[in-house]
């Protein structure tokens, strides 16, 4: 794969890291969890083959620094520093765009916001807890994660979640793209961010459906095979699909599938995209 360029964006209380692959049509790829811009590498190079792909370090996460100290995060400003990356990279065309996890609840968020800079939104398994038909044991395991987290530490709490997600285990890669391996140790540094002020607020986010709706057309809700039986992953997005008279696509492995099968990822995605 080619290395990418590079580049910095200031945007209202943080410096955006932001990478670039590929010519044509702009992607923009929104990383979620502790994760980062080398969440999607692993099919970087697939997706760079038809689209101009951009990816970025989320405020506070990795490369792209707060002004200021750490408080919990909000779903509205990451769609803003979304959207001027968007402003920057792609000023006069409509873009796509995939969001994974909570990455996926800022994408749902852009779209409701901003449909006119988007062509398409794939949104793969927002845990947009608010939208199950009882989503209080959730939010109770969120809030108890949250809570080990302060009081244990990060390896506690995210033992704790796995537990508590239930379903099948993830099937993880026997060698994973060296460009995931690579940020494996960003990724660590950044569970705290996660844990303590993303994990919360923005599985707490109401999307707007009443806008969602007026451009249901453009957005995907996307789910991974094998996250049938995790409720707070792939409910809320089976959810949003009914809600808004749209197909759930499923795409392989789990809700870490970008990375478990990034290849066949991103055959299905370059697919909904046409």
């Amino acid at each position: 794969m080619n290395t990418p360029l590079t580049g910095t964006l200031k945007v209202p209380g943080a410096t955006l890291h932001y990478e670039t692959y590929g010519a044509g049509p702009v992607l923009l790829l929104i990383p979620g969890g502790a994760a980062d811009a080398g969440l999607y590498a692993g099919m970087a190079a697939d997706l760079a083959a038809h689209h101009t792909v951009v990816t970025y370090d989320p405020r506070g996460l990795s490369r792209s620094p707060l002004d200021a100290p750490l408080t919990d995060q909000k779903v509205d400003v990451w769609s803003d520093d979304a959207r001027r990356l968007l402003d920057l990279l792609a000023p006069h065309e409509e873009a796509s765009v995939l969001g994974c996890s909570s990455g996926a609840i800022v994408a749902v968020d852009l779209l409701a916001r901003h449909p006119e800079r988007l062509r398409r939104v794939v949104a793969h398994e927002p845990p947009l807890l608010g939208l199950l038909e009882d989503p209080a044991p959730h939010r109770a395991l969120f809030a108890e994660v949250r809570e080990v987290f302060r009081t244990e530490g990060a390896g506690a709490a995210m033992a704790r979640f796995g537990e508590g997600l239930g379903g099948p285990p993830a099937e993880r890669p026997a060698e994973p793209p060296p460009e995931i391996r690579e940020m494996a140790p960003r990724m660590h540094a950044n569970l705290p961010v996660f844990l303590g002020h993303m994990l919360v607020p923005f599985s707490s986010t109401v999307p707007d459906l009443a806008a969602l709706g007026r451009v249901a057309r453009k957005l995907v809700p996307a789910a991974g095979r094998d996250s049938r039986g995790q409720v707070p992953l792939h409910g809320p997005v089976a959810r949003l699909a009914d809600l808004l008279g749209s197909r759930l696509v499923e795409f392989p492995g789990g809700h870490l599938g970008a990375v478990e099968s990034p290849q066949e990822f991103a055959k299905v995605l370059l697919e909904v995209l046409d």
